[in-house]
């Protein structure tokens, strides 16, 4: 089956549940730098796969993949930090470093394909 949208796509899927997650979860965060950082993080991860794939390219996808990747490790090391400084709980900062991390899986076999 070939994916016609990046909305078919479960590395978008997945980033776009991680980012509703995120924003819910620090939605009253006083800290609004850090709330910002990790939104903006997130929300990279889902935006760069869909710009990625818009351009048609393989040589653009494979490049916007990889940010998208490193978008997700900024993402892990936010939160990271968030659960350090109490703004997280555990189960929160357990399933927000668990999905970063399954989507940084799912891009590099992705970008392995694509290769």
């Amino acid at each position: 089956m070939k994916v016609e949208k990046f909305e078919e796509l479960i590395a978008w899927k997945k980033s776009k549940e991680l980012s509703f997650y995120i924003y819910k979860i620090f939605k009253d965060c006083r800290d609004l730098s850090f709330r910002s950082q990790i939104e903006r993080a997130s929300v990279s991860i889902m935006n760069n796969i869909a710009e990625g794939f818009e351009r048609y390219s393989k040589k653009d996808f494979i490049h916007f993949l990889y940010i998208s990747k490193g978008s997700a490790g900024e993402v892990r090391s936010m939160s990271i930090l968030g659960f350090e400084l109490d703004y997280l709980k555990k189960e929160d900062f357990d399933y927000i470093n668990n999905q970063s991390t399954e989507i940084s899986k799912i891009l590099s076999g992705l970008i392995k394909s694509l290769k």
